[in-house]
């Protein structure tokens, strides 16, 4: 199973991808960052990103997104761009990918250290000794991806519990395929063409449906970060 971790952030968003077997050992496939320049507008910025994101999914293809929860509480303005790039990641993955899945900043170091207050020099050790990598990974965005990545790993025999898409984190109501999204907006046009209204998701119900079908999110992109990844024994 392959796993994309994103870190996300409208500046720089790091992703990290990581391969789990069948009897739950980690591989390193790659990390890396996006990185948008400041003097940009918002909207260049964002489409930026998305560029990126496409280009992630479409080289990797994974089986499973986790990214991390949006969280501030004082620097609002800062908080309220990287929710603008996350929403943009999120439209991206729901597009191509199958399942995402959210975990807390505090869910992902007590998944890696058994510790929800450990520091970030402690989670890169984590990071490198249980993927065996020669150094820890930069910039810290690409090793805070792969962290994301690996706490997904760990979880996700309780996977439905993080799901996106279902607020209540409820057994039974996580994410549907890509393929859900396709048919739904397929009908949707269908629906539109028919009625000339130009509101393919104009009744409450499809919006719902929509909803429910939905449920990924985001990534990042482009460029590698200066890991120099082990090959995979045969």
């Amino acid at each position: 199973m392959i796993i994309l971790g994103i870190d996300p952030g409208i500046a720089t968003l790091g992703f990290g991808v990581i391969e789990k077997d069948e009897r739950g050992n980690f591989r390193p496939v790659d990390c890396g960052v996006v990185v948008t320049p400041k003097e940009e507008s918002l909207p260049v910025r964002l489409a930026m990103l998305e560029e990126g994101v496409q280009k992630v999914l479409e080289k990797f293809r994974p089986d499973e997104v986790a990214m991390e929860e949006l969280f501030f509480s004082k620097n609002i303005t800062t908080g309220i761009a990287v929710a603008h790039a996350r929403g943009v990641a999120l439209l991206a993955c729901v597009k191509a990918c199958g399942k995402l899945y959210e975990y807390t900043p505090m869910q992902i170091k007590q998944a890696l250290t058994g510790y929800g207050k450990a520091d970030k020099k402690q989670i890169q050790s984590v990071v490198t000794s249980i993927l065996k990598l020669p150094s820890i990974p930069k910039p810290d965005d690409a090793a805070d991806a792969l962290a994301i990545a690996l706490c997904h790993g760990f979880s996700n025999r309780f996977g439905e519990l993080f799901a996106v898409g279902n607020m209540t984190r409820a057994k039974g109501q996580n994410t549907a395929p890509a393929s859900a999204y396709q048919e739904l907006m397929q009908a949707g046009a269908r629906k539109s063409k028919k009625n000339k209204s130009g509101a393919g998701f104009s009744s409450a119900q499809t919006i719902g449906a929509l909803q429910n079908a939905t449920g990924l999110s985001g990534v990042t992109g482009v460029g590698r970060a200066s890991l120099k990844i082990p090959p995979k024994k045969q």
